[in-house]
C-alpha cells in the first residue's frame, strides 16, 4: 500500500465492457504487428518446468518460485518466472534459422512481487526471441528491434484511438537511447527509479541499455540473472506514464549470453555451479543459437493504451482488501 498512487480526479475513459473489447484489439493487434515486424512464428510454451533443468528465469535472485509435486513423475515443478531460457532451447529444438524466431503467450505467478499501481502476482506479456549472427551481436542490432517494438506500439496505439477516440495518442514513436551509466553520471543523486522517471519525463520514451552489471557508484542500475541477458547488450523500454505522472517500463529484453559472456557474468554473480546445468552446459558447448529477445507485458500495454490507473483495471488477480477499498474510494475499479 505505501507505494500505491492515487491519482486526484481519475475517471476511466472506458466503462467496464468497453474496456474488455478494447483488451482484446489491442492484443490482438500488437500481436500480430509484433510477429510481422521481427518475423516471428507463435508456439506454445509451458506455465512450469522441472527446477533441474536450469531453466526457469532467477529474475533478481531473489523471489521465490511456486513449486509443486507432480504425482505420476515423482518429482517436483516450478511454474515459471518467465521463458528468458526456455525459448532459446526451442529455437534449436525447432530449426529456426537467422532471422526468424518465435514468440508465445507467456504466463507467471511472482509470489513476492511487492503489489501496486504496476505490479500484480500474475504477470502476463509477450515473450519473443529471435536468432541472430556473430556479427549481430551490437547495440545497433539492439536498437533496431527496440525502434521496430515502438513501431508495433504506435500502430497498436492507432488502432485503439481510432476505436475509442476518447483515448489520447500520447506515447511517441521516437524513442531515446541511453546507458544507464550516462543516467548515473547525469543524476548521481537519485536512486536508479528516479533517473528512469527523470529521463522518461524528458523524453517521453526511452531505452535504458546495460543493465545488471555494475556501475561506477559500485551498484548495478537493476539486477538481471546472470545467464539470459548479456548486460552490456539488453535495456529497457519506458515511457513517460501521465496517468500516474511516473515512468511505465514496458519491456525488458537484450541480445543474450554468449559462451564467454556467461562465464564472465556466472562469475561475477557468484553462480559459477550454474555451468553444469543442462541448459548452460549446451551453451558452453556450443549447441544452442545465438539469440535476442525480451518480454513485453501485455497489461503494461493494455493499461498504457486504455490510460488506466491499475493494472487491475485490465487483468483479473488478487489484490489486498485494503487496496481494493482505496482504490474505490478514488473510481478505481479493480477487475
Amino acid at each position: 500500500m505505501s507505494n500505491l498512487i492515487l491519482p486526484k480526479d481519475y475517471t476511466s475513459k472506458l466503462d467496464i465492457i468497453e474496456t474488455e473489447v478494447a483488451i482484446k484489439l489491442a492484443k490482438d493487434t500488437f500481436e500480430r504487428e509484433l510477429a510481422a515486424a521481427l518475423s516471428l512464428t507463435r508456439v506454445s510454451a509451458p506455465l512450469f518446468v522441472r527446477p533441474e533443468t536450469g531453466l526457469n528465469d532467477d529474475l533478481n535472485g531473489v523471489e521465490r518460485p511456486v513449486q509443486f509435486d507432480v504425482a505420476d513423475i515423482h518429482a517436483d515443478v516450478q511454474i515459471v518466472h518467465s521463458l528468458a531460457k526456455w525459448k532459446r532451447m526451442a529455437l534449436a529444438r525447432y530449426g529456426f534459422r537467422a532471422d526468424t524466431g518465435l514468440y508465445t503467450d507467456m504466463n507467471a505467478i511472482r509470489r513476492d512481487e511487492e503489489l501496486d499501481n504496476l505490479h500484480s502476482v500474475y504477470v502476463d506479456q509477450w515473450d519473443w526471441e529471435r536468432v541472430i549472427t556473430a556479427e549481430e551481436r551490437n547495440m545497433e542490432t539492439l536498437q533496431n528491434a527496440v525502434r521496430s517494438i515502438m513501431g508495433v506500439l504506435h500502430k497498436t496505439q492507432a488502432v485503439l484511438t481510432e476505436r475509442f477516440p476518447i483515448l489520447d495518442s500520447y506515447i511517441p514513436e521516437e524513442i531515446t537511447f541511453v546507458t544507464s551509466q550516462e543516467l548515473e553520471d547525469r543524476y548521481p543523486d537519485l536512486t536508479p527509479k528516479q533517473r528512469e522517471d527523470a529521463a522518461a519525463r524528458e523524453y517521453g520514451a526511452v531505452f535504458i541499455s546495460q543493465i545488471g552489471g555494475a556501475l561506477k557508484s559500485g551498484k548495478p542500475h537493476d539486477g538481471r540473472a546472470p545467464d539470459y541477458d548479456d548486460w552490456s547488450l539488453n535495456g529497457d523500454i519506458i515511457i513517460w506514464y501521465p496517468v500516474l505522472n511516473r515512468a511505465l517500463e514496458l519491456s525488458s529484453m537484450g541480445i543474450r549470453v554468449d559462451a564467454e559472456a556467461l562465464r564472465h557474468q556466472l562469475a561475477a554473480a557468484g553462480c559459477e555451479e550454474r555451468a553444469q546445468l543442462p541448459f548452460h552446459s549446451m551453451l558452453l558447448e556450443g549447441r544452442l543459437p545465438l539469440t535476442m529477445g525480451g518480454g513485453i507485458g501485455q497489461s503494461r500495454i493494455c493499461m498504457a493504451l486504455l490510460e488506466k490507473a491499475h493494472i487491475g483495471e485490465v487483468q483479473a488477480s488478487v489484490w489486498p482488501d485494503s487496496m481494493r477499498n482505496a482504490c474505490e474510494g478514488y473510481a478505481i475499479h479493480l477487475l
